[in-house]
């Protein structure tokens, strides 16, 4: 059996070691472009990468002896499940080696926009001593709905444990997952409790712009919004209008619609962000600790495993 692997994304060096003791042999090649990729993928069975490109039919179909897509991270957003598993494509990913970044970046947004304190340092950087207008809000106490009960939700849930908050979660796809951590609710629940909101739900057609001005409408108190999933879960324009009607309290946007430079500059939203003394933003490394760097590759080496 060919077991060849394309490494054509910038990976942690321990997936090729890892890889290679299970008897593959590993062409690292991060720098290697999509066309380059094309001519050279038939000699493969197997394709490792992070973000670089899509795999999508194109790339697919010139893999005539791929066996299986393996993709450094969470989400599958950028590869065409649905064509893999229709030529008999194994995918596999690795939620599970980000889930700690993830949380802990999460709560990390949550406590800054409720303690202002990106505006309280902006401001004394300034010259500017105020602090009645950089009072802060008590997480204790507080609802945090949980949009998406899969690794990366849990494990938020369980480091708000520590916070005495009602943890409450909401999954499309699972039932009878209450645990120490989290109440399963529905999602008029959701909407009627919520003081915090966060998505942790992949990109799907179903997904895109989940987060629209009908869905925070039916919200009954103004929420603090999180994301850390994918950008095009939520309809940015539903958020300045939100924050500007009072709907949002502050949101913490790891992803976005539209993301890079200069393409996102190019964005009205964009703007109207920038502009908003409540709102935080990162540039989609929520998953992209020191740590989860390596332990992503370490899941997705274990995960050959099985093919």
């Amino acid at each position: 059996m060919d077991r060849k692997i394309l490494i054509a994304d910038q990976l942690h060096p321990v997936f090729k070691e890892r890889a290679e003791k299970l008897g593959y042999l590993c062409d690292d090649m991060p720098g290697i472009t999509r066309a380059e990729t094309l001519d050279i993928l038939k000699d493969y069975s197997g394709i490792a990468i992070r973000t670089k490109f899509l795999i999508d039919r194109e790339i697919i179909d010139a893999g005539t002896k791929l066996r299986f897509i393996a993709r450094a991270g969470a989400g599958m957003d950028n590869v065409d499940e649905e064509y893999a598993i229709y030529r008999g494509i194994t995918c596999i990913n690795a939620p599970e080696g980000n889930r700690d970044a993830v949380g802990e970046h999460v709560i990390g947004m949550l406590l800054s926009l409720l303690n202002k304190l990106q505006n309280g340092d902006h401001q004394i950087r300034n010259g500017v001593w105020d602090r009645e207008g950089n009072r802060g809000l008590e997480l204790k106490g507080k609802t945090v709905a949980i949009v998406g009960y899969g690794n990366n939700g849990r494990s938020l849930a369980r480091k708000l444990s520590g916070f005495e908050v009602n943890v409450i979660a909401y999954d499309k796809y699972k039932t009878g997952f209450s645990d120490a951590y989290a109440t399963e609710v529905s999602m008029e629940q959701v909407v009627k409790q919520a003081d915090i909101l966060s998505f942790h739900i992949p990109l799907t057609r179903e997904t895109k712009h989940l987060f629209n001005d009908e869905y925070l409408f039916h919200f009954k108190k103004p929420i603090v919004l999180l994301n850390a999933s994918r950008g095009e879960v939520v309809n940015t324009q539903t958020v300045v209008k939100g924050l500007s009607d009072g709907r949002i309290w502050a949101a913490g946007l790891d992803v976005l619609e539209v993301e890079k430079f200069p393409d996102l500059a190019e964005q009205n939203w964009f703007n109207e962000l920038k502009k908003s003394d409540k709102v935080i933003l990162s540039p989609h490394v929520a998953g992209w600790s020191v740590e989860s760097y390596r332990k992503i590759s370490e899941v997705l080496a274990e995960k050959l495993k099985l093919i």
